[in-house]
C-alpha cells in the first residue's frame, strides 16, 4: 500500500466512523432535550397531583446516555481534557510517537472497560436488575456503556494508524488525528461557540 492510499483509506474509515459519532452525539442530545421535557411535565404534574410515574429513576437511567455516547466524537475532535505540558513541547517524530504511545494505552484501558461494562449488562439483563423504586429494568441503559465504548475503541485505533503513519513519514499531512491547537486558538473558539458569530464581529468591529 503506497503512502497516499493509505491516507486515503484512514480519510474515509475516518468519515465513516465520524457518522457513526454524530449520530449518537445528536441521540445524546435527544437525551437531553426529552429529559428537560420530561422535568417541565414532572413539575407541572406535581402541581396538579399528578407526578410522572418513576421520575427519578428514568431520570437516573438516562444520564448514561449522555455521558458516554458523545465520548468518542470528543475523542476524535480532541475535545477531552488532558494534560498538555509536556507534549507541546515536543515536535515531529518524537510528538507523534509519544501521542502514539498515549493512545495505545488508551486502548488498552478501553478494552477492559468494554469487558466489564458488558459484563455488568449481561448480568443485569439474566438476573433481571431493577431500580429500587419503580422496579424499571437497568439493561437498557447499560448496554449503552459498552456500546460507546466499543465506539472510542475504534476511534482510538484509528488514531493510532495515524500517529503510525506520522511517525513514518512526520512531514505527512495529519490524517484521523485531532488537530493540537494553540492556547490562544483554543480560547478563540471557546469564545466564538459561547457567544456566537454575532459577538465575534462586534469584537472585530471593536478593535477596528
Amino acid at each position: 500500500m503506497t503512502v497516499s492510499s493509505g491516507a486515503s483509506l484512514l480519510a474515509k474509515l475516518d468519515g465513516g466512523l465520524t457518522k457513526i459519532e454524530d449520530g449518537l452525539s445528536m441521540a445524546a442530545a435527544y437525551f437531553i432535550l426529552g429529559l428537560m421535557l420530561l422535568g417541565t411535565a414532572n413539575v407541572v404534574g406535581r402541581k396538579l397531583g399528578m407526578p410522572v410515574w418513576g421520575y427519578n429513576d428514568l431520570v437516573t437511567l438516562s444520564m448514561v446516555t449522555f455521558s458516554f455516547l458523545p465520548i468518542a466524537a470528543m475523542q476524535r475532535i480532541g475535545g477531552h481534557i488532558r494534560m498538555e505540558l509536556l507534549v507541546r513541547q515536543l515536535s515531529g517524530r518524537t510528538l507523534w510517537l509519544m501521542e502514539f504511545l498515549g493512545v495505545l494505552l488508551a486502548v488498552f484501558i478501553m478494552a477492559v472497560l468494554i469487558y466489564f461494562s458488558f459484563t455488568a449488562f449481561l448480568r443485569a439483563f439474566e438476573l433481571g436488575d431493577s431500580t429500587i423504586d419503580r422496579e424499571i429494568s437497568t439493561w437498557p441503559s447499560k448496554i449503552w456503556v459498552p456500546v460507546a465504548f466499543s465506539v472510542l475503541l475504534a476511534r482510538l485505533i484509528l488514531q493510532m494508524f495515524g500517529y503510525t503513519r506520522l511517525i513514518i513519514n512526520p512531514d505527512a499531512t495529519p490524517v484521523a488525528i485531532p488537530a493540537m491547537q494553540e492556547v490562544a486558538e483554543m480560547a478563540d473558539k471557546e469564545i466564538h461557540d459561547a457567544f456566537g458569530d454575532d459577538d465575534e464581529e462586534t469584537s472585530t468591529d471593536r478593535g477596528k
